[in-house]
């Protein structure tokens, strides 16, 4: 495959000031793939987006902690997320892949390294996915390591998924507001369904993706649609909600300015006890930086 470049060469600041100890929590890093090989089974191969080009986007960001999700880019090795949090100085911890009969040795390794959660994929464009009646088996397990539980699915599948993810022994946390498509409103019965799936005790939802859940809107009105869901969620569980770049953005249709996405908080939190909450606050609780 031809590589594809994802992410934006020589990104720019932000005009909002974020709060010390902002967190982005949600990002990847691939490669250099010479020393962490991509999986066979990737859909793409992306351009490198490593540890340290990561680094340098935070400080032009103003961003000073980080959630760094395995990707399917790399399987289920997970090298490349460990030794970038290695390298953050306890500023950087991870979510992994795993799968489903990951020993409990591998479990504690994993957490003794930084890692916070484990994620499931139940997204067609990543191939088939796990049985959530076996994901949610597994989440005794990941309680015994202080791990918790991240899902990513395709909207349409929260009606199907909900009555077994609220069996969750662990944490759950939904990736990208629940990949909800913008376009449709906030009275859509998927994103209904996300609402009310975040009342039940132990959710929590990722407000990153404005610019994947509107993602074909045109370029001045980009991510508009993506910003009132975010308002939405945030208005109602703004003690569950967290905030992600998505950086690299892979599987795209287009390469966001990171800048733009961090400056759409403002309109999403205007006031600045809110933006202390969401980027500060709220991840310190769930990801537990030391």
């Amino acid at each position: 495959m031809t590589p594809v470049r994802t992410y934006q060469a020589q990104p720019v600041a932000p005009r909002l000031r974020l709060p010390p100890g902002a967190c982005d929590a949600h990002v990847h890093v691939f490669g250099p793939p010479e020393l962490y090989p991509y999986n066979p089974s990737r859909q793409i191969t992306p351009v490198a987006a490593p540890r340290d080009t990561l680094f340098a986007l935070h400080r032009t960001l103003g961003i000073e902690r980080c959630v760094i999700v395995q990707s399917m880019v790399h399987g289920l090795d997970n090298r490349v997320v460990e030794d970038a949090i290695a390298a953050g100085g306890g500023r950087y911890l991870g979510v992994a892949l795993v799968p489903l009969d990951v020993p409990d040795a591998e479990l504690a390794r994993l957490a003794q390294l930084g890692m916070r959660g484990v994620r499931f994929n139940f997204m067609r464009h990543l191939g088939a996915g796990a049985d959530v009646r076996d994901v949610i088996a597994m989440t005794p397990r990941l309680a015994a390591h202080g791990l918790h539980l991240q899902v990513h699915f395709e909207s349409e599948l929260v009606h199907e998924l909900s009555p077994w993810l609220v069996q969750s022994k662990v944490p759950v946390v939904i990736d990208h507001m629940g990949r909800v498509d913008a376009r449709l409103g906030e009275h859509h019965v998927d994103f209904q369904a996300l609402m009310r799936l975040l009342n039940a005790p132990g959710f929590w939802v990722k407000l990153s993706g404005i610019d994947r859940i509107d993602a074909h809107a045109e370029p001045q009105q980009r991510y508009s649609k993506g910003v009132l869901l975010a308002q939405q969620l945030w208005r109602h569980h703004a003690d569950r909600c967290v905030w992600g770049s998505d950086w690299p953005h892979p599987n795209h249709t287009h390469i966001p300015d990171d800048a733009a996405l961090v400056d759409a908080i403002a309109q999403i939190v205007p006031d600045e006890s809110g933006r202390q909450a969401l980027l500060v606050d709220n991840p310190q609780r769930l990801y537990r930086f030391v």
